[in-house]
């Protein structure tokens, strides 16, 4: 048979485009056991601990020019990107640990864009799909309280210094000038931080004038509703038991 028909005179098949290729051999595994502490022990570990998972309504609107102008929006993809996720403690309960107090109340300020990806079909009857670029920004905060949070930030307390002072020896109703003893305190804290969980949008897109069929619009007008969803974490101390046998 000819080479037309995918078979050399052998009667074996032509592959096209051949590439270079390794066939891999199967590696033999076992299960490992793991060497854990003993059952009785009681360690502390450092971890990130969920404050609170809440869902954050975001309301934009935003104009968008299209160059060149589109006569129809084919596909709008959309992703979020946080920028800032910033919890402000405005409320504390009492001392949770000597000098280390809970957060019951915060603002979470939030900071970012939405990132959109227009596919659309210009005038042309033979043209191709143009892309667009836009992204929207978007900023603002929530109000996290009582049960809002799963665990409660905390926070250390708060920084202090003194200066003590020196009564002169030679004579003691005067007080040294040039001797001080100086003491300072500082507290640093996990900063509480932000997980991207999930995005919902509903979104109205149209020409800021009306069209007649066929004809053309040089900018996009939008009103996007996002539910977006997030985790708050710090990283805590925390004690757990261990499995171990």
């Amino acid at each position: 048979m000819s080479q037309q028909d995918g078979t050399d005179n052998g009667d074996c098949p032509i592959i096209p485009c051949p590439v270079e290729a390794t066939t891999l051999i199967p590696l033999k595994d076992e299960k490992a056991k793991p060497c854990v502490l003993h059952k009785d022990s009681k360690p502390i570990i450092k971890i990130p601990v969920v404050l609170a998972e809440t869902t954050i309504q975001i309301v934009v609107e935003a104009n968008i020019p299209l160059d060149p102008p589109a006569v129809e929006i084919k596909r709008v993809l959309k992703d979020v990107f946080l920028t800032q996720c910033k919890l402000v403690p405005v409320k504390f309960s009492d001392d949770k640990c000597p000098g280390v107090r809970k957060v019951t109340r915060a603002k979470l300020f939030i900071e970012g864009f939405i990132r959109k990806d227009i596919e659309y079909a210009t005038a042309d009857c033979n043209g191709v799909i143009r892309d667009r670029i836009a992204t929207v920004p978007f900023s603002g905060f929530a109000d996290l309280k009582g049960d809002d949070f799963l665990i409660f930030p905390i926070l250390g307390g708060s920084s202090d210094s003194s200066r003590s002072r020196f009564i002169d020896p030679k004579n003691g109703d005067i007080p040294r000038q040039d001797k001080y003893f100086f003491e300072n305190s500082v507290f640093y804290n996990e900063q509480p931080y932000c997980e991207l969980i999930s995005a919902n949008f509903f979104e109205l897109d149209f020409s800021p004038h009306p069209v007649r069929a066929g004809e053309t619009f040089r900018s996009l007008q939008e009103k996007i509703v996002v539910d977006l969803t997030l985790k708050v974490l710090q990283i805590r101390q925390v004690k757990v038991d261990s499995l171990g046998h």
